[in-house]
């Protein structure tokens, strides 16, 4: 007769057993038998009671080898890499190369011979290593078969790997061989939380297990920040807990304490709209009371800074030896779209930008990456089209933030010609004092985009044009530069008298000899004139000039953005919901009340079960799970994938205007407004200021004791 399961757990138990007291017993005998330079035991009595004693020695030695062995068992966790052969036979004990996903045999090859084994001495080669296969496992359910060899077409555990890979890599005994893609997962990562050990002295511990982690799981990561927090960045709800669970029990084994889950959003801006909150068209009065409220929004901005009608914001360097002015305007739905999924390309264009510029010509573009940048660029023209967009592609400066990201700076003055298309070949040599600090105007916007103005987060699907750049002839930042170390030393005057003497005859002093160096200068080549402008431009009062520039162009940005409808951008998850009908309307009501939207219904044939799908905030995604099947008793089960990013239709900064909006909110207007709640949630996170009222309705107490 067969075998039934609780047999065939008894018989390998026995056999476990009986190979633990094998080792245990061979370890044993390695105990006892000792080198003879070493001093024999103490030995007192006969040579009966010796016998005895040895006898208990060996008992001893067995019984400490067998709980060592138990307690290894217990302790030690190892990582099973889970493979598939896809050409050969692996052996137990073989030498392979272990190929990353970013390795490239073109680069490497030169290097090293095609026909040399992962056994010689080879150079170092990025994202390659060498390493020997330990064990080879036949994965059966829980258990795992040791194997010697594993021919091609075969899935199978390899042991010993877990310091040559990371997530994902080729095994391969030949350096020429093309990497595989890495996995792709459906799921990206969005909810991140910040850990910490509840007890300081764990933190090593912590960040071990976070790496191990890391390593286990294919589609968390794991982070430091800026502040130094370590993040955790998972795809959801339930991907966050099991994580977290695997960090306290398995990985790091210590108590941690983790903040509340961090919801990126993202902040963008959009056209001005053509209807008010009660949907009715903007009319005279509507846009009397807009004018009013735009003029004390300009009121507001400081001195220096001058915002036109339609939104072009000019300002001055602090020196007033540079001028910029500014626009924002929001870019299509599709063009953001394409940005966002050509990230790697635009950051492959960059490099290759960079080392053009400083002029490598050991780097050869591949045909078939010039090829996709310009179908990129194609597709690109084809999207941005009209009048506004007209030159549009030629004109793209920068891409940010990080360089890479869903938003374009664009030049839009004269004499200036210098884009991110210089590798397909179109590279000019602009106007030098431009080229001397343009960086820093890519650096200023860099920084814009990476922080918006109304939280602190990215900016998505914006397009900043520089449509005025001014700097000042050479000749006129001496004399610039004098008056404003004169007006830095006109503070001092005020404290001492006396050294206000010695200061202005230093003063006096210095504009000579600059008049001088500038006379003298007339004369010299062309390249100590640029280098006096520079040392000119850096000796001033305010700091660095390319640090100044910097600065101004990101609070132009930033104005600029301010200068047109903003709006917040929330991640949204799509959602399939599989329910019966009965449960229907209750599905819907946790969907509404969680600010869900329903896409589409449909019912699955031959079956009484619907199959909802809709999209979901990920802010309000906390706990959906378990509410769904708390109000349905277990009927419906959503799944959650991330999907997009979606604007949040309502305006953070709305207040009413009109004396519909009055009458229809309240002259407070304190009815829900989901983009400030989310904005102020944020800003409150990030420590911001966040302007809310303390006291909403405030009486006089009264005392219940009488008066006597």
């Amino acid at each position: 007769r067969p075998l039934t399961q609780e047999e065939i757990a008894h018989r390998r138990e026995l056999a476990k057993r009986r190979h633990a007291e094998k080792l245990a017993a061979s370890q044993g005998k390695e105990l006892l038998e000792k080198p003879p330079n070493e001093n024999p035991p103490e030995i007192t009595g006969n040579t009966g009671d010796t016998k005895g004693e040895e006898r208990q020695l060996t008992d001893q030695a067995e019984s400490v080898t067998s709980k060592a062995v138990k307690q290894e068992v217990d302790s030690k966790e190892s990582f099973i890499a889970f493979a598939r052969v896809f050409s050969g036979v692996v052996r137990k004990g073989q030498k392979v190369f272990v190929l990353g996903p970013k390795y490239d045999p073109a680069e490497s090859l030169h290097k090293l011979s095609s026909q040399s084994s992962a056994t010689d001495d080879l150079p170092l080669v990025p994202h390659m290593t060498a390493c020997t296969l330990e064990n080879l496992y036949l994965l059966m359910g829980r258990e795992l078969e040791d194997l010697e060899e594993v021919p091609a077409g075969n899935v199978l555990g390899i042991g010993g790997l877990q310091d040559s890979v990371l997530k994902s890599a080729t095994l391969s005994t030949s350096p020429a061989c093309p990497p595989f893609t890495p996995l792709n997962f459906e799921a990206t990562p969005i909810v991140r939380v910040a850990v910490e050990p509840k007890h300081p002295g764990d933190m090593p511990q912590l960040v071990k297990g976070m790496k191990l982690l890391n390593q286990a799981d294919p589609c968390v990561q794991v982070l430091i920040q800026e502040t130094g927090e370590h993040v955790l960045v998972t795809a959801g709800e339930v991907h966050l807990q099991r994580c977290l669970d695997d960090l306290k029990e398995r990985f790091a084994k210590v108590q941690i304490s983790v903040s509340a889950p961090i919801i990126p959003f993202r902040e963008t801006i959009t056209r001005p709209p053509k209807v008010d909150m009660v949907n009715e068209e903007i009319g005279k009065q509507q846009k009397v009371a807009v004018i009013h409220q735009t003029k004390e929004d300009q009121n507001k901005t400081p001195e220096g800074i001058q915002v036109d009608s339609d939104g072009l914001v000019t300002m001055s360097t602090p020196n007033k030896q540079a001028t910029l002015s500014v626009r924002a305007m929001p870019l299509p739905e599709e063009v953001t779209r394409l940005l966002e999924e050509n990230s790697d390309l635009i950051r492959t264009m960059e490099q290759l930008n960079t080392s053009l510029n400083e002029d490598k010509k050991n780097h050869e573009i591949n045909q078939k990456t010039m090829d996709r940048i310009k179908e990129f660029k194609q597709k690109l023209e084809q999207h941005l089209q009209g009048r506004k967009w007209r030159n549009a592609v030629d004109q793209i400066w920068s891409f940010g933030p990080r360089k890479c990201g869903p938003n374009i700076l664009l030049y839009n003055f004269e004499g200036y010609k210098r884009s991110v298309w210089q590798c397909l070949g179109n590279a000019v040599k602009e106007v030098r004092k431009y080229r001397d600090f343009d960086n820093s105007i890519v650096s200023g916007f860099q920084l814009a985009t990476l922080s918006g103005p109304m939280c602190e987060e990215p900016l998505m699907g914006v397009c900043f044009a520089v449509e005025k750049w001014e700097i000042n002839k050479v000749g006129e930042i001496p004399s610039t530069n004098s008056q404003d170390s004169e007006e830095c030393d006109a503070t001092e005057r005020n404290q001492n008298e006396d050294t206000t003497l010695t200061s202005s005859c230093t003063d006096e002093v210095c504009s000579v000899n600059e008049h001088q160096d500038s006379s003298q200068s007339v004369t010299e080549s062309p390249e100590k004139i640029s280098k006096h402008k520079g040392e000119a431009l850096l000796a001033d009062c305010y700091g660095p000039f390319s640090g100044q520039l910097i600065a101004t162009m990101k609070e132009a940005c930033r104005y600029a953005l301010q200068a047109k409808p903003q709006r917040l951008m929330a991640a949204m998850y799509t959602c399939e919901i599989m329910a019966t009908a009965e449960v229907l309307g209750r599905v819907y009501a946790v969907l509404s009340k969680r600010e869900g939207r329903v896409l589409q219904e449909e019912m699955k044939e031959g079956t009484d079960v619907f199959i909802i799908k809709a999209v979901l905030p990920v802010a309000e995604s906390f706990g959906f799970a378990d509410e769904i099947r708390k109000r349905t008793s277990g009927l419906a089960s959503p799944q959650l994938v991330f999907s997009h990013w979606e604007i949040i239709p309502s305006d953070p900064f709305w207040v009413p205007t009109t004396e519909e909006e009055y009458l229809h909110f309240g002259e407070k207007a304190d009815s829900e407004n989901q983009a400030r709640k989310y904005m102020n949630a944020v800003r409150k996170r990030k420590g911001l200021y966040v302007e809310e009222k303390i006291v909403e309705h405030a009486e006089k107490q009264r005392t219940l004791s009488r008066n006597k």
